[in-house]
């Protein structure tokens, strides 16, 4: 795969902007490949009937929609935000609620997945905000919106927040959750035992 689709691929996934320093680490080539590579992307992408953008601010790239398609954009995201959370955005939800302000490094290792579509689900929808904690490195924790739907005033208000706060027992709690599945699916019975807690902090966070 050429260098440019490389990049369209990294910036497509990434819900933050990179720098071309960081592309040229994560590709494993020289800054001055990345700079070239990046003129073609862009060259492309404006002379295609492209939905997106390549845009650059500073030393900063990232996709962004194309002005043309704001108004169906913005129809798409009316309708996300109204939507039912699914089972992959609650679960990223419930650990960035509980372990939060956690990196997408860490959520990604906890769900086993990366996360970076649904972060950028959940931050459209004004669920959790994003915080710049060092240069290009992230943080992402609930937003008070999310606080007062629940009728909160504080994330440690959240069901048993002291106990689940804790990065094994959340694991624990979506191994658990996936064993559920796969014994429905298979329709094989099986004994769970999940606690009340687990069941409370999931039910707060479906309401």
């Amino acid at each position: 795969m050429k260098l440019k689709a490389q990049l369209e691929s990294i910036l497509f996934m990434s819900p933050d902007p990179l720098s071309t320093k960081k592309l040229a680490v994560i590709t494993q080539h020289k800054p001055e490949d990345i700079e070239k590579a990046l003129d073609e992307l862009g060259k492309d992408i404006a002379e295609g009937e492209r939905g997106v953008l390549l845009q650059r601010t500073g030393k900063e790239v990232q996709l962004t929609s194309h002005p043309d398609a704001a108004k169906l954009v913005e129809q798409f995201i009316k309708s996300e935000m109204t939507g039912e959370l699914t089972r992959p955005q609650l679960e990223t939800l419930t650990i960035v609620a509980y372990r939060g302000p956690i990196g997408k490094m860490e959520l990604d290792q906890i769900r086993g997945v990366n996360c970076a579509l649904i972060l950028r689900n959940l931050l459209i929808r004004g669920l959790i905000t994003r915080g710049e904690v060092a240069k290009e490195i992230y943080e992402y924790e609930i937003s008070m919106d999310f606080l007062r739907h629940l009728g909160l005033s504080y994330v440690r208000e959240l069901p048993n927040y002291e106990t689940l706060s804790s990065h094994e027992l959340i694991e624990e709690m979506l191994k658990k959750q996936e064993e559920r599945e796969a014994a429905q699916a298979m329709d094989v019975p099986q004994e769970i035992n999940g606690s009340a807690a687990e069941e409370t902090a999931e039910g707060a966070l479906t309401t």
